[in-house]
């Protein structure tokens, strides 16, 4: 509800603007690299739903360099498994959508979904309440995922 009700007040590409606020904590930025960052999804699908994204603003995949992608696989690989250890999930979905026709919520800016699933996580609520059950706060999820990602630092 906080997202439709706020839809409109958004300005600016939110993978532009929030790792800029250097409010790591506040905007739910869990790691960053020289290209790309990881941050949780406000909106989640599922609890601990992550985005792994360049720093460049490009809705094109393919005119990101090597490194950019790179790195963005890099992200991607360290954040399936870390929310394989932290969350034991059963299964993960990691996707990129690129484009309205194809689901991209924030089209304009190219970014990879890593979707934490469990054997059982979908229940009646989404048909019948039209509502997503997170079991965890956004604020839990951040403190718990955060020094995972923090070990990363020192490669």
């Amino acid at each position: 509800m906080q997202y439709i009700e706020n839809v409109a007040e958004q300005s600016g590409c939110i993978f532009c603007v929030l790792p800029k606020k250097r409010q790591d904590q506040q905007t739910l930025v869990l790691h960053r690299d020289p290209t790309c960052f990881v941050m949780m999804n406000r909106y989640p699908y599922n609890n601990a739903h992550l985005m792994v994204v360049p720093f460049r603003h490009t809705a094109d995949f393919l005119v990101l360099e090597d490194p950019e992608k790179q790195a963005l696989l890099t992200l991607v690989g360290h954040s399936v498994r870390i929310l394989r250890e932290v969350y034991k999930t059963h299964g993960l979905n990691v996707g990129v959508n690129l484009g309205r026709a194809a689901g991209a919520g924030y089209e304009d800016h190219v970014h990879f979904h890593v979707v934490p699933r469990w054997v059982g996580d979908t229940n009646f609520m989404p048909i019948l309440g039209e509502t997503k059950v997170i079991s965890q706060s956004l604020s839990d999820t951040y403190r718990r995922l955060r020094p995972h990602f923090r070990s990363l630092d020192g490669r």
